[in-house]
């Protein structure tokens, strides 16, 4: 059997960690069995659906690297469709036309909720011999009444549910358009999908679409459906605990391959390994060790392991990264230095690509003034004598390289009978216009001669006019 799964966002909104962590798993899924990965786009909900949300969609799932063998596929592209499956329904009696008003449902659903009934159709036209009323009239899927409907979860086990439970739930609406339960039924169907992925909130929504492709003679795909993602505080992760949109994570500085791991651990395990690539992931993936509990999203371990990405990844691949960070700051990373070797620089005291752009903008221009701390400590009497004497060394310099400046600046703190301290740290804030910054030969490696004597000037007239 070759293997399809899918993911079937609503493009009502950006894309959600809950949903990101859906499309890995399915992702991960295919790509484990040699199967095939289809991207839908569920936007039948014609008031709320937007391209703007279409948009995020594709553009967080480009930024995670989930690349799909199939579509993106439209549903509104496929009324007719589903319109013909409408109508097979009604021509075999497993649909019917439902002309009761708003009103009177609403009487019902009041009735029901008084007498502490669950609230559902009561089948009023289900029986009805009218084929359509003059007034608007939704089309209704005859659910079964007897017997029960198994979910052979892979995940969670059997879960059973009896027909009795299910009322009639509208396929079509007065407008004619068609709704939810019957359009991922159809697609499903159309598409061969064999494994359907997807977060436990479909629960409910599962033997109502297992009757429908039941009533259609169609193969039944395998249902797993994923514990759901709690906030800190037990409740279901939501806009106000913070970065729940998938773009969120890349403004705030985390790599793609941190958030796809971080996602992958939260709810799935393999032993006690913490961090994997994406080759391992596909590896060892599988249902059968998905937790049936729901996880807590941990900002702080998402946070480690970014850094443990940015320290041992590649340093082109976290480049790459790094060069959009730099370009949101309003810097050209061409006119400075390789941002590979900046990365390599960075990289130990940084955890995220925000931070790293903010701690290295100072190779690319100029800074406007001195940290006025760093510059009070360092910029003390005779701190102007040390930078004058660094500033003929170094213009003498033809090989520009961090062993030289390294020796440069050892040499003179024992010909001056002062600390390393005393002279590494004023020509810092003087070259980076603060006391933080990567080791000194480094830094002034990467800064270039030109910069470093220049920023040296600049310094020595800073402190003799203050």
């Amino acid at each position: 059997m070759s293997i399809k799964t899918r993911f079937a966002p609503s493009p009502t909104g950006y894309l959600h960690v809950g949903g990101a962590r859906t499309a890995l798993f399915s992702w991960l899924y295919a790509r484990k069995h040699g199967g095939k990965f289809i991207l839908r786009i569920e936007d039948t909900d014609l008031e709320r659906s937007t391209q703007e949300s279409v948009d995020a969609i594709l553009e967080g799932m480009a930024w995670l690297g989930l690349e799909y063998d199939e579509g993106p596929f439209y549903q509104t592209h496929h009324f007719d469709r589903y319109k013909q499956v409408i109508q097979q329904l009604l021509d075999q009696g497993d649909a019917y036309y439902c002309c009761c008003s708003k009103e009177e449902l609403e009487q019902l659903r009041s009735e029901q909720m008084a007498n502490k009934e669950k609230p559902r159709y009561n089948g009023k036209c289900r029986d009805s011999t009218e084929s359509k009323s003059d007034r608007v009239a939704v089309i209704r899927f005859r659910s079964p009444v007897d017997g029960v409907v198994t979910i052979p979860d892979l995940i969670k086990g059997d879960i059973v549910v009896a027909n009795k439970e299910l009322d009639d739930l509208i396929i079509a609406r007065g407008d004619g358009t068609p709704t939810y339960n019957l359009t991922v039924v159809v697609d499903d169907m159309d598409m061969q999908v064999t494994h359907v992925i997807r977060g436990d909130d479909h629960i409910n929504n599962t033997p109502r679409q297992m009757n429908i492709l039941n009533a259609l003679g169609a193969k039944l795909p395998q249902y797993a459906h994923l514990p759901m993602i709690l906030g800190s505080d037990g409740a279901r992760l939501s806009k106000r605990h913070g970065a729940v949109s998938v773009m969120q994570f890349r403004d705030d500085g985390y790599l793609p391959d941190a958030l796809l791991n971080y996602l992958v651990r939260l709810g799935w395990s393999h032993g006690d390994q913490e961090v994997f690539t994406l080759d391992e992931m596909i590896e060892h993936f599988s249902l059968e060790n998905v937790n049936v509990s729901a996880s807590t999203f941990n900002n702080e371990k998402l946070l480690w392991l970014n850094h443990q990405y940015i320290m041992n990844g590649d340093p082109a691949h976290v480049a790459r990264h790094l060069s959009w960070h730099m370009g949101e700051l309003g810097i050209d990373p061409s006119e400075g230095p390789s941002l590979v070797d900046m990365v390599k620089a960075q990289r130990e005291r940084c955890k995220t690509l925000v931070e790293m752009a903010a701690a290295s903008v100072y190779f690319y221009k100029e800074f406007e003034s001195y940290d006025e701390k760093a510059a009070k400590k360092n910029f003390t009497v005779g701190s102007d004598k040390v930078l004058e004497r660094l500033h003929d060394e170094f213009i003498e310099i033809t090989d520009w390289n961090g062993e030289v400046l390294h020796q440069i600046v050892l040499n003179l703190a024992e010909a001056m009978e002062l600390g390393l301290g005393k002279v590494a740290q004023p020509l810092r804030v003087a070259v980076c216009g603060s006391a933080v910054s990567p080791a000194i030969d480094i830094t002034l490696s990467l800064l270039g001669k030109e910069k470093t004597l220049a920023r040296i000037l600049r310094a020595i007239k800073y402190i003799n006019l203050n």
